[in-house]
């Protein structure tokens, strides 16, 4: 988050917006991965828009940001670079994006009958069908590659972007991504 302090807020509230969109791609993208390769089960559209996003990937991405991003960057000795950094990252993902797997489940039932992912009945460690230990563990690791490995790449590449080219691919994301909402409500 170090980086956004130097920004305005306003070029602050764009770079959160291309790490949630960037983020929510890289879930569905995950997803599909999962359902085609993985279990094998064939294609089906893994996200709740029309567009190839998962939003709730990126909330979970920027819930880690926000919660975690000064950790992350935090400097430290071999021990905590390499072990205590990691493993508190990890837990500290897991525990957040559960929780947020968890509200959304509920969320979404009650908005609209159903949640969009497999039910996790036939999991081993599970609670209500709606979450589980292994996508929970699934989630600590990939927050950990998104907040060390992917998240200092995104800054560097949402800070290079030109002020005015930052504004255009903001105001034309945003608006494409809105429009994808509300079509998705009126259909």
């Amino acid at each position: 988050m170090s980086a956004l302090k130097s920004r305005t807020r306003w070029e602050a509230v764009q770079a959160l917006f291309f790490y949630f969109l960037l983020y929510a791609i890289i879930g569905w993208i995950y997803e599909v991965f999962l359902e085609v390769v993985v279990y094998r089960w064939g294609y089906s559209d893994r996200g709740v828009l029309f567009g190839p996003y998962c939003p709730v990937y990126g909330v979970g991405a920027l819930a880690f940001l926000l919660c975690f991003g000064k950790f992350a960057k935090k400097q430290g000795g071999a021990w905590f670079r390499w072990l205590w950094r990691p493993l508190a990252l990890f837990f500290g993902c897991m525990i957040v994006a559960t929780a947020i797997e968890l509200g959304t489940s509920y969320w979404l039932e009650a908005a609209t009958g159903s949640w969009p992912w497999q039910t996790y009945e036939d999991y081993a460690i599970q609670f209500q069908g709606r979450i589980a230990l292994s996508p929970s563990i699934r989630f600590g690791l990939g927050g950990v590659l998104f907040l060390l490995g992917l998240q200092p790449l995104f800054e560097r590449l949402v800070g290079a972007m030109q002020p005015r080219v930052r504004q255009y691919v903001f105001w034309i994301t945003a608006s494409l991504f809105l429009l994808d909402c509300l079509l998705t409500v009126l259909l």
